[in-house]
């Protein structure tokens, strides 16, 4: 009896913290297409030198100046996951333009490594460990969710947010429009 008092309590847990997912993504993953000046998130990212997932570390403000899409995820987070290969097809359409990608894992350095040998990322991936979180509300992903995707102009500008899976027709009109 006792265990299926535990099971049931785990289940609850489970469908709490997926339907806060949901209802965050619901109330908050709404795309800002107008050009928003966030320059304080903005000038957090640049000052930043996380490990790249290669082992290297590399100053993010390398990537000043350039239009640059930033996707917050982490290896558990099914969306993100799944929509890797979407971003990663993006990135190589969009490069020929000059727009970066940078992928920031909000996860163990051990966890993104073994997650990039089984899905292939042609874009820079760092790892920001939890504090990756506290970046992204900085840029407005007040509920925390993953993924978060921020597309910054050259000029430093915060154009478009995005909680939960890109849209790639949404995020191909604003790449377009930079």
């Amino acid at each position: 009896m006792n265990s299926k008092r535990i099971l049931a309590a785990l289940v609850v847990a489970i469908a709490a913290t997926i339907g806060g997912f949901y209802a965050g993504h619901y109330f908050t993953g709404v795309d800002t297409e107008a050009a928003t000046p966030n320059t304080g998130a903005v000038d957090q990212l640049w000052k930043i030198t996380p490990p790249a997932a290669a082992g290297t570390s590399r100053p993010l403000a390398a990537f000043k100046g350039k239009p640059v899409v930033v996707n917050f995820w982490a290896s558990w987070c099914g969306p993100c996951v799944k929509e890797m290969p979407t971003l990663s097809a993006i990135q190589r359409e969009y490069q020929k333009k000059g727009i970066t990608f940078i992928g920031l894992g909000v996860d163990s350095e051990k966890n993104v490594n073994d997650f990039l040998k089984k899905v292939p990322v042609d874009y820079p991936v760092y790892v920001t460990g939890f504090g990756g979180a506290d970046l992204a509300r900085s840029f407005g992903n007040n509920a925390g969710g993953l993924p978060f995707t921020v597309v910054i102009d050259a000029k430093g500008a915060v154009r478009s947010t995005k909680l939960g899976e890109v849209n790639e027709a949404e995020l191909k009109r604003t790449l377009d429009a930079l």
